[in-house]
């Protein structure tokens, strides 16, 4: 039986092979979609969750509540990891690591190779507790030695080729030589760790002054914990014991710690007055729904088009009852049919993933395979195969074999007329989600243009910053006069931070200041020739003096005025928490700038020089001059004073535009995504417009002999399709009004929903839809009405 099924469901397929064509690539590129996607959302959701012992390991994150406002930070004070160990004993394993602002690349040299590669300092429990895999090497103990460095394999690969690193050694900043004591192999592409070397912390606490000063100081959180439970752990009972466990050690504290899992670090890495709100997942999530919708979307074009055909298949249906077929075998025989769409649809998208798939790991930055090779595909990929094949054929199949077999014999049921409610409705709601993709596209990209073009506040124009080494530092005056005398750089500086990133900052106490008030400001450290390479403008006061004397003066932005409440900011004189003994004079007020991030409101900054803190270079290049020129006449200048590092900088606008790197993301699939769901619709109502046409072809003849217009009758056969978009945009507007109104609450700096975007968004779905028809309308009516009227 079943093969006579599927014999009848083929010759169907190939009698009708304009429909089966459209139906099997509506349905393909849907199940292309759904597959690209469910990589996409599984590689997500897998995200640091290969670990053994996973669900044991936590981040230690603080809450800070000042002011009756609560901030969540993942970085504490370094005494904290001994109070760990020997405070708690759920907790079996603890390893400090250096928070991600302050990790920069770092130059590895062994021979003559020289590479720049981002690097991590680690407690020596690190690979103990995380078991990433080794290539070569101790195993776990590889970072127990504090003269150690384990490399991944690809930093391996550039130092020393094909031969074994292990016991070989590698030079560090040009400064200190470490021994290689493990390789690990490559790390996975959804993980949340960015590395390509470890060296253990302690090193970092043996060979850095300020870390050894940390040791004891709880006021200095720098430091970033990272914990194993013991297996038979409660989690709600160790973090009741670190509620006060830093207040217990400084009663000054405003600190409160708790455990966040390793297993929602990427998914779940966003807080709000101390509480978890959630994070990526929220676009995980939507992406999946978008799945589904544009799976939904073939499905409706196979549902419109099998029921648009049904006055064609009414007679087959009659013949068959009246021979003896009963409906369940109809049903069946139906069903078959859209298995076998189904299937063929299958094999078909699997091309097409595997076509995409290049394109669509470039867009979304990832490193997806075809999951051919995992025993849960299969199974997983025929299962939604078989679900769609029978979701597609199921409204008609059970619509067609219901038909009454003496009525459709005597030719008394028109069974096109029947069906028009159900696929309107069908229609409506294929263009409501397409409308409501194209909405959400427009104003992603509306939110993104609109943040960028946020006044900085500072010039990026020709801006670059370098990556402070200790050779460059200890020779910056010699680097910046021969920079200068290049011709090619306006103006030097050397920063704590990068330009476009903070990376510290401090409390300060004030007269007038409230005696429970407690005031954190960003702080910047920096030379005097800070203001005019950022292109930074006073708006009172002066600059710090070029000679240095200002070592006593501050300088801070319109945020901080603000936010200290000071009225006459100039000569306001203030002192940092952490050095008390230093009486601070505020010489001067700036503009603010965007540092971080360009949604959220301007942080208040401190600005100071004569501290030994800077890490980063910064120069601008002479207005005039070629790039690429600038930077041949400086890498000699590079070279000469930092030899042991290749020639490495970044440009600030690039670096910028990376803070719009999710949101341009989301904002590329939404597109994408639209364009192919517009694509699946169309391509439904291109064949359903040629079955409407084709049962009205009698009715168009006639209405030619009687004097109708080509206009008109084109109206005529269009105007149904165009009304019934139009419903659709009046229901997508508000839902996706209502969607986009909440994904723009998390942004303080943000458009307005504007009327003129869904209407827009409506009027192209309108044109769409209307070209889509047309075809299919003007071929009806320029038709020669004497052959229309032959036709029976």
């Amino acid at each position: 039986m079943l093969q006579n099924y599927l014999k009848m469901a083929w010759r169907s397929l190939r009698k009708n092979r304009g429909f089966s064509f459209i139906n099997i690539l509506g349905l393909a590129v849907g199940m292309a979609v759904a597959t690209l996607i469910g990589l996409w959302v599984w590689d997500e959701l897998t995200f640091d969750r290969f670990y053994e012992n996973e669900a044991n390991l936590y981040r230690v994150m603080l809450n800070r509540t000042a002011n009756g406002e609560t901030t969540t930070q993942p970085n504490g004070a370094l005494p904290l990891g001994d109070v760990l160990r020997t405070e708690l004993p759920e907790i079996k394993r603890v390893a400090e690591s250096l928070p991600a602002t302050m990790r920069s690349e770092t130059a590895l040299q062994a021979g003559e190779k020289k590479v720049l590669r981002k690097g991590q300092h680690v407690g020596e429990d690190f690979l103990t507790m995380f078991r990433f895999p080794m290539r070569a090497g101790t195993g776990q103990s590889a970072l127990h030695d504090p003269n150690a460095i384990v490399l991944t394999e690809q930093t391996a690969r550039s130092l020393f080729g094909d031969t074994d690193p292990v016991g070989k050694t590698v030079r560090i900043d040009n400064q200190v030589d470490l021994k290689v004591s493990g390789v690990l192999k490559k790390l996975p592409g959804n993980t949340a760790w960015d590395f390509d070397f470890l060296i253990p912390f302690r090193h970092l606490e043996l060979t850095q002054p300020w870390v050894q000063a940390s040791r004891t100081n709880w006021n200095n959180n720098m430091i970033e914990f990272l914990i194993e439970l013991h297996p038979n752990a409660d989690r709600a009972t160790v973090e009741a014991k670190l509620k006060g466990i830093i207040k217990r050690h400084n009663p000054e504290s405003i600190f409160e710690a708790f455990l966040h899992p390793v297993s929602q670090w990427h998914l779940y890495g966003e807080f709000q007055n101390g509480k978890n709100t959630g994070g990526f997942i929220r676009y995980v999530r939507l992406f999946g729904i978008v799945a589904l919708a544009v799976l939904l979307i073939a499905c409706i074009n196979f549902m419109n088009l099998a029921t648009a055909r049904s006055e064609k298949r009414a007679r087959e249906v009659g013949v068959r009852k009246a021979v003896g077929s009963v409906r369940s075998q109809l049903v069946s025989q139906f069903l078959s049919e859209s298995l076998l769409t189904a299937f063929l649809a299958f094999g078909l998208s699997l091309g097409l993933v595997v076509l995409l798939l290049p394109v669509f790991n470039e867009l979304t930055q990832k490193q997806l395979s075809f999951p051919g090779f995992l025993p849960v595909f299969w199974p997983l990929a025929l299962g939604v195969t078989v679900v769609t094949g029978v979701l597609a054929g199921s409204y008609p199949a059970f619509y067609l074999s219901g038909f009454k077999a003496v009525r459709v014999l005597k030719g008394r049921v028109h069974v096109g007329r029947s069906a028009n409610w159900p696929r309107k409705i069908l229609v409506v709601v294929q263009f409501s989600i397409c409308i409501a993709f194209i909405i959400s596209t427009m104003l992603v990209y509306q939110q993104i243009q609109y943040a960028k073009n946020r006044p900085r506040g500072y010039n990026p124009d020709r801006l670059l910053t370098v990556s402070l080494t200790n050779d460059l530092n200890r020779n910056y005056e010699a680097v910046r006069n021969e920079l200068l005398r290049s011709g090619v750089v306006a103006s030097v500086t050397k920063a704590s931070s990068p330009a476009t990133t903070i990376t510290g900052d401090t409390r300060v106490d004030w007269p007038g200041k409230a005696p429970d008030e407690i005031m954190r400001l960003n702080l910047i450290a920096a030379t005097p020739d800070y203001l005019q390479t950022m292109g930074i403008k006073l708006t009172s006061g002066r600059n710090f003096s070029p000679s240095g004397a200002d070592s006593l003066s501050v300088i801070l932005n319109e945020a901080a005025v603000r936010a200290m409440r000071l009225k006459e900011p100039l000569n306001q004189e203030m002192r940092l928490v952490w050095d008390p003994g230093r009486t601070l004079r505020v010489v001067g007020v700036v503009e603010n700038s965007i540092i971080e991030s360009p949604y959220a409101p301007v942080h208040p900054l401190i600005l100071l020089t004569g501290l030994p803190y800077e890490n980063y270079l910064i120069f601008r290049l002479t207005a005039g001059v070629g790039t690429a020129q600038a930077l041949a006449r400086i890498e000699p200048v590079f070279r000469k004073f930092n030899p042991a590092y290749p020639f490495d900088y970044q440009f600030v606008d690039a670096e910028y535009n990376r803070k719009f790197r999710q949101e341009e993301l989301i904002g590329k699939l939404a597109g994408a995504f639209a364009v192919l769901a517009v694509f699946i619709a169309c391509l439904g109502l291109f064949g359903l417009a040629a079955s409407l046409a084709e049962q009205r072809t009698k009715e168009v003849g006639i209405r030619k002999v009687l004097g109708a217009s080509v206009t008109s009758l084109w109206g005529l056969l269009s105007r149904e399709f165009v009304g019934l978009v139009i419903v659709a945009c009046l229901l997508a507007s508000p839902v996706a009004a209502y969607f986009l109104n909440d994904w723009l609450q998390q942004f303080d700096y943000r458009i307005r929903l504007s009327g003129w975007v869904f209407g827009l968004a409506g009027g192209l779905a309108i044109l769409i839809a209307l070209l889509t028809v047309s075809f299919q309308s003007l071929k009806a009516a320029l038709s020669n009405p004497v052959k229309s009227l032959r036709s029976e």
